[in-house]
């Protein structure tokens, strides 16, 4: 590896290989990579990591981006604590703040952080508060493939754009053939899938297509999905199933889906010197750059898409958890507090990265957990 010549890169440098042993601890820490297993070392260090409450019920929805985070966690929890049931509806992040607002759960799972009339509606079920945004789970968007004949792909922001906007229609295209050299690419229909839910996971990747599109993609940013024509399935877990019964397809997903439904993954060139793959180290790279966009106890993040940083995925995401700061309902105000103070705890950050998310850099995770005690 080449050095850095110059500060800014060398604390990347360094960042990003702080990340990529955290997650290299984590993958040591389990012999299961299940959505549901915590595996022995993990579950030994995840129980002696938990303060249990005293019991009760927790309930909450949203990203489905997180939601083989969220059992894993929910696994390790309820073994430790009995008498403990935690439930997670998950149904999109858009549907997640909805119940939110609505007093219908304890916290909500966003991969896209509060917009300002969300945050105004909180008010109405946060007494004296509002929600605020707390990152608790690390990810990137894989762009998953189902194409005849070919297991390696490599794509760009404005060729991804007028794929799913049906401005490139078949796979053996010139823009995506100029992309990849070599490559047999089959004169076949282009399938494009989208997220028939409001999904964060969409808000981002159209974030991506929107700042490193070179104007290809020709709409705002947002949770509902805007580009023409397409399929479309419902969650990630349906995404990510119909890529993989549909031939010729293309999607995108969270990296546990494409790790559990053995999907193909696209490297993404961004203009780096070669494409980046979609790895959990590669995101991480791209996750320690991230800068703070909200005030006070809000830890919004702000994720540079345009990044050209060597070995830097862009297609990063994090899910965030929507709570109260102050105004929580009293009765589940402690197992609010003792679930996400776990979650965020270093064994909870290393149990999930066993399973292809990313770990808060540590100086981040820190900040969540002083936020998370505060809760009122």
């Amino acid at each position: 590896m080449k050095l850095q010549r110059n500060g800014r890169s060398k604390a990347l440098a360094i960042g990003a290989v702080a990340l990529v042993s955290t997650l290299s601890l984590a993958a040591c820490g389990t012999d299961d990579n299940s959505s549901g297993g915590t595996g022995g070392a993990s579950a030994s260090a995840s129980k002696a990591a938990i303060a249990c409450a005293k019991g009760g019920q927790l309930l909450a929805a949203g990203s489905t981006a997180q939601a083989n985070a969220i059992d894993v966690w929910k696994a390790a929890y309820s073994a430790a604590c009995n008498g403990t049931t935690i439930t997670y509806g998950g149904g999109g992040s858009g549907a997640g703040v909805q119940q939110f607002n609505q007093g219908k759960v304890a916290f909500a799972g966003s991969d896209s952080a509060l917009k300002p009339a969300e945050v105004d509606a909180s008010k109405q079920v946060c007494t004296g508060g509002q929600g605020i945004n707390v990152p608790m789970v690390g990810g990137l968007i894989s762009i998953v493939f189902n194409v005849d004949g070919v297991d390696k792909l490599v794509l760009d922001a404005p060729t991804l754009a007028k794929i799913f906007d049906s401005q490139i229609t078949k796979w053996n295209d010139p823009a995506i053939a100029a992309l990849n050299p070599g490559v047999t690419l089959p004169a076949a229909d282009i399938q494009a899938i989208h997220r028939s839910d409001d999904s964060g996971t969409t808000d981002n990747l159209t974030k991506y297509l929107s700042k490193a599109g070179n104007g290809a993609w020709k709409y705002p940013s947002a949770k509902t999905w805007a580009g023409q024509g397409g399929q479309s399935a419902n969650g990630s877990a349906g995404v990510a199933a119909q890529v993989k019964q549909v031939k010729n397809s293309i999607s995108y997903v969270e990296l546990s889906f494409a790790q559990t439904n053995k999907l193909n993954s696209a490297s993404i060139a961004t203009g780096a010197s070669k494409p980046v793959e979609a790895t959990a180290a590669n995101a991480a790279t791209t996750l320690a750059t991230a800068k703070p966009a909200g005030t006070g106890a809000d830890l919004a993040l702000t994720i540079d898409y345009t990044t050209k940083e060597e070995g830097a995925y862009p297609l990063t995401l994090v899910t965030y958890e929507i709570v109260c700061d102050k105004g929580n309902k009293a009765d589940g105000l402690e197992l609010l507090k003792s679930f996400l103070a776990y979650t965020a705890s270093d064994a909870g950050q290393q149990a999930i990265g066993a399973t292809g998310y990313v770990p808060l850099p540590k100086d981040l995770a820190a900040k969540v957990q002083s936020t998370v005690a505060a809760l009122a």
